[in-house]
This record gives structure tokens, sequence and C-alpha cells, in this order.
């Protein structure tokens, strides 16, 4: 009879039947698995309302103090002495020391005030001065200023003669206009208006075919200037 031949033992056998390997490498896992199941449960858990730990704050930042300037007091000149501001004692007392009076001039004599100009003895209250404005072809436009120079005011007449010639028309600037009384040698103008203390005045006109300078050239009777 033939021999039953025996199975390998030793490493030949686990090499020849592989689901002994596997089997060890589960029952090693398994263990494993409980070891940290073990080692889980053994930690103790955080009690309920556990607060997590307060962080740190910062401190408040401090600025630092800026030194405050103080003024320092003005310097002491020699022989002066400082003195508060306001009225002196002696006027505050009624003390009799001189008062300065506001219309004095800064020697204390009285300034004097202007009064209206008045004409200087021998000179006429209404002065005229005669010129030519403008000439031209077979004419020209002369004028009369006047001013006043009394205290009041005054109304003026001028009376204007020329050799020939014939007046086309005379106007006073800027006052309501006057009377015309036209001559065979000239023309009178009466104003319509009076004219102030130290007002001016002037009356123009228009001559043709006659010399610019006029025999005869009046304000109230007093003679023209400029002739």
């Amino acid at each position: 009879m033939r021999r039953v031949p025996r199975p390998p033992h030793g490493p030949v056998a686990i090499a020849t039947s592989p689901w002994i390997v596997v089997g060890a490498g589960v029952v090693v896992m398994v263990v494993l698995l409980i070891v940290a199941l073990g080692a889980y449960r053994g930690r103790s858990p955080a009690p309920d309302g556990a607060q997590p730990p307060a962080l740190p704050v910062p401190s408040a930042v401090v600025a630092p103090s800026v030194p405050t300037s103080v003024p320092s007091p003005a310097p002491v000149l020699p022989g002066i002495s400082g003195r508060a501001s306001g009225l002196p004692p002696s006027s505050a007392a009624g003390s009799g020391s001189p008062s300065v009076d506001p219309t004095a001039g800064p020697t204390g004599r009285p300034t004097a005030t202007r009064s209206p100009s008045r004409a200087a003895p021998g000179q006429p209250a209404m002065t005229g001065r005669y010129r030519v404005v403008q000439s031209f072809d077979g004419g020209f436009i002369g004028e009369v200023a006047m001013v006043n120079t009394s205290a009041r005011s005054r109304g003026w007449t001028v009376r204007l003669e020329f050799s020939g010639g014939r007046l086309v028309t005379a106007w006073v600037e800027g006052v309501p206009q006057g009377t015309i009384r036209q001559s065979d040698d000239g023309f009178t103008y009466v104003s319509g208006v009076e004219v102030s203390p130290g007002g001016s005045v002037s009356l123009r006109f228009h001559m043709e075919r006659a010399s610019h300078t006029p025999r005869e050239c009046t304000v109230d009777g007093a003679r023209c200037n400029g002739l």
C-alpha cells in the first residue's frame, strides 16, 4: 500500500495556505481598533458650558501729552513799570486834570472848521471864464464856465456881444434851461435854476460867422476871465 503524504509544516505550510495570513491580519486589525476605542473613551470630555480661554485684550494706547505753552511775561524795562489798561485813577475819581478838546490840533490849539466859501471884498459872487470848445468852418462852440463863490444859492445872468454873426442856440450843461433874449449885437441868458454855494455851471452856445473873441462877456455884470 502507498503512504499518504503528510502536509508540510512550518513556513512551507504558511506559504501553501494563504487564508492563514489573511486571518492573522484581520485579527491584528481588530485588536488595534479595540485599543484605539479604549483610548478615545478614556479621555474626559469638556464640561458643559465651559468657556474658551479669553484672549488677552490689548491695552489702550495713551497719546503722549503735549506740554501747553505758557506765555512768558513781557520783559520789564528799567524805569518803566507795568500799568493796567483802562482809565487812570485820577480820571475815574473825577480829578481836575485838563481834558483834550476833540477839535484841538496836535499843539492843543482849536482847529478852524470849514465854512462855505465867501467872495473876497471886491470879488463878484459869481465868476465866469470864457473859452472856445470847438471851432469849425463857419462857426464855433463857445462856453462860459461859472462858479458861485458866495455863501448862498443864487441865480446868474450872462451877457455876450459879438461883432456881427448869428446865435444858433445856447444851452446849460446838466441843469434845467433858462431864458434867452437875443439882440442885434449878441444875446443875454438868464439862468433857470440857482447854483449852490461853491457849485459850478457851464453855459454853451453855437455862433455862426462871428469872431471867436466876443466884444463883451459878463456874468452878473462882472467881466469874464480868459479873454
